[in-house]
């Protein structure tokens, strides 16, 4: 649970949703770093055992436990998820995690996101916890404007990582170490002059912004 926790970089501005919260360790332990919590149990029982821990621990202005099912309950306004569910269950979700907000962190302990690669695996004593950053959603064609330059840039996307060309006139050039992290987004080219350009930028809805260097 540290380790999770550790993973996804919690800190007192974060509000965490854990999803199947069990016995409500995870929600407390992120209470304890001064993060906000909620658990989610499908269990009525287990649930109401759970919020008595929280109040055991002394962390109940920060944690709570509600019973809910975690596939009808609201959780977009999380920074953090934390998941400990059968590897259906999370591909089930996969789909609302990736509508997300870009640059929410994702943790699961035991199960991955099958072909949704994960940007972090730590192992602890034989048990894996692995983390993502939701990606913004950059795929398709931008209309790049760079002082009185206009281009084209194509992107194509598999969940964080993304290729693309820009276009160079009659050329399209293939762009270099294209990166994207939530709505962070780099990546560089070789213009017509032969000079190698670094974009940084941050990608907002269906606009993106930042500056060039060569």
């Amino acid at each position: 649970v540290e380790r999770m926790l550790r993973m996804a970089q919690v800190t007192p501005n974060d509000l965490v949703y854990d999803l199947g919260a069990g016995n409500g360790k995870i929600a407390i332990a992120a209470a304890k770093l001064g993060a906000r919590a909620v658990g989610i149990e499908y269990d009525p029982n287990m649930a109401k055992h759970a919020q008595a821990n929280v109040v055991a621990a002394g962390v109940s202005a920060k944690a709570r436990i509600m019973q809910g099912d975690i596939f009808a309950t609201d959780f977009s306004q999380a920074t953090v998820v934390t998941m400990y569910l059968l590897p259906a269950l999370n591909m089930k979700l996969r789909p609302t995690l990736l509508a997300m907000k870009p640059g929410t962190r994702v943790v699961s302990h035991s199960f991955t996101m099958e072909d949704w690669d994960a940007d972090e695996t730590s192992s602890m004593d034989g048990r894996r916890a692995y983390f993502w950053v939701v990606p913004a959603n950059v795929n398709g064609g931008w209309a790049l404007e760079s002082g009185a330059e206009k281009k084209e840039l194509v992107f194509e996307q598999r969940f964080q990582k993304i290729e693309g060309t820009i276009g160079l006139g009659h050329t399209q050039g293939g762009l270099r170490f294209p990166r994207l992290n939530g709505a962070n987004i780099s990546f560089a080219w070789v213009d017509n002059n032969g000079v190698l350009r670094n974009y940084t930028g941050r990608v907002t809805g269906g606009r993106m912004e930042g500056s060039w260097k060569a």
